[in-house]
């Protein structure tokens, strides 16, 4: 036993080792690709055409792919019924990602934040109309969890009854040491995701089509 526990743990492998082994047992290995090789191309090589790998590398008995299992066949009555909106002040919160900024990555470069708000919670006309909700006005945004305020920004191109709020913000949190993001810190959608909505049907964590109300300040 005490030699076992004074046996010296074995070196990690570096991570140039673990790419150079992947690329000598990837299909292009036997051709000479190596991590060498790239170093000396930092622009990429050029590996011919894409080869299709399907169907041959499905494991499935007919070499398909179904998407119509028993379990999400008798789920679609539930959801029909889900998306009738019996109560017409409720709506479902899905993010998003702004073309600007994608995430949180570049909200700390001036160039890409400055100008309008980005923050915005994109809302249906009919659904700002039926709340009381004219353009570029605040609103209250609450769920079973939390409330934020956000300006909210008309959109047709949303679908009536859901909003979206874009990811990565909320850059006001104590701690946070980006001049520029908390300058535009925007508000969260982690602080009205609701952590015991679930999906029915997988059990998974559902952090689209949240619950939420929508109100004037």
């Amino acid at each position: 036993m005490a030699k076992l526990l004074d046996k010296p743990e074995q070196p990690a492998v570096a991570p140039q080792d673990i790419i150079e082994m992947g690329l000598q047992m990837g299909a292009h290995g036997a051709a000479g690709l190596s991590l060498e090789k790239l170093r000396q191309h930092p622009s990429g090589i050029d590996l011919g055409p894409v080869q299709s790998q399907l169907p041959e590398r499905l494991a499935t008995p007919e070499k398909t792919i179904r998407c119509d299992i028993p379990q999400a066949m008798a789920d679609l009555h539930r959801l029909f019924d889900e998306f009738q909106r019996p109560d017409s002040s409720e709506l479902r919160l899905i993010g998003r990602r702004h073309v600007r900024s994608n995430n949180s990555w570049m909200h700390n470069y001036h160039r890409l934040m400055k100008g309008r708000d980005r923050c915005t919670l994109m809302m249906h006309p009919e659904d700002m109309a039926s709340q009381g909700i004219t353009p570029g006005a605040r609103a209250t945004l609450a769920s079973r969890v939390g409330s934020v305020e956000v300006a909210v920004e008309a959109s047709g191109d949303m679908m009536p009854g859901v909003v979206s709020l874009p990811h990565g913000f909320g850059h006001s949190r104590q701690g946070v040491r980006m001049q520029t993001a908390t300058t535009h810190a925007g508000v969260s959608c982690n602080d009205v995701t609701d952590e015991q909505y679930l999906d029915v049907l997988s059990g998974n964590a559902a952090v689209n089509g949240v619950p939420v109300t929508v109100r004037p300040v």
